[in-house]
């Protein structure tokens, strides 16, 4: 069985937008963020469960309940931090029940992936009295991904959009990896995913020639064109870096 994890959008619905600056709702970028995270994953071969998809409330204990039921190994939780003074505290930090466990390490991990984009890192905090922390089974943390009503992280989760989503799905990956969870495979950067061989065809032969050491994997539904095997996940973002900046979309997977 795959290892499985839970991914909660904080907030949601009319009733809880969640903080609110400018206009930008923390439950709008929670849940873009959630389901980029969660689609890394995917591609990473972890079972991804959601606790919503669309912008719907639930209360706290609802999205544990959710996870309960579900009998998934993980629940993550992902939001926007506020402040009572706007633009006086930017930075991602991490919270989870007690300093301790499985839980501790990925929140740190995920904490310097999220370093490494831009952020400031406010570190990894014990917050044994929030509902999802405390009223789920499985081990279980909360992200906060930068500040809401901090123009410098805006800026920092608008410019970087994807780049974040891969900081916090590689901080999962690696401690799941560390801890020997899941397998230690090398990482490929990935720009296209096509059941028309012609097309995964064309955008190889069009990396090819521009000296990228492309490839088609064809093990799964999807022929999945590839750049890259890498065994340091550092290796695979300078080429996705580059692939980047060549003008593809890029994701890096397993």
């Amino acid at each position: 069985m795959p290892y499985s994890i839970m991914l909660d959008a904080g907030h949601g619905g009319d009733r809880d937008p969640g903080a609110v600056y400018n206009g930008r709702q923390e439950a709008d970028d929670a849940l873009r963020l959630t389901l980029a995270v969660g689609e890394i994953l995917q591609n990473n071969g972890i079972e991804v469960q959601y606790t919503r998809t669309t912008d719907v409330y639930q209360t706290p204990y609802e999205k544990a309940m959710t996870a309960n039921q579900a009998g998934v190994d993980f629940f993550i939780s992902i939001h926007r931090n506020s402040y009572p003074t706007d633009n006086e505290v930017s930075g991602v930090e991490t919270l989870v029940y007690d300093l301790s466990g499985l839980k501790y390490q990925m929140a740190q991990d995920i904490n310097d992936q999220l370093e490494a984009v831009g952020f400031v890192n406010l570190g990894v905090k014990a917050r044994p009295n929030l509902v999802v922390l405390r009223r789920t089974k499985m081990p279980a943390l909360l992200v906060e991904a930068g500040f809401i009503n901090s123009d410098v992280d805006n800026r920092l989760c608008d410019e970087n959009f994807q780049d974040i989503a891969q900081a916090i799905a590689s901080g999962v990956l690696d401690t799941l990896d560390s801890a020997g969870i899941i397998k230690d495979e090398r990482y490929h950067v990935q720009v296209g995913a096509y059941r028309n061989r012609r097309y995964a065809e064309r955008l190889l032969n069009e990396l090819l020639e521009q000296g990228y050491p492309a490839f088609i994997d064809d093990s799964g539904q999807y022929l999945r064109v590839q750049a890259g095997e890498f065994d340091d996940m550092e290796d695979a973002v300078e080429m996705e870096r580059a692939l980047k900046q060549a003008g593809y979309p890029t994701v890096i997977v397993r």
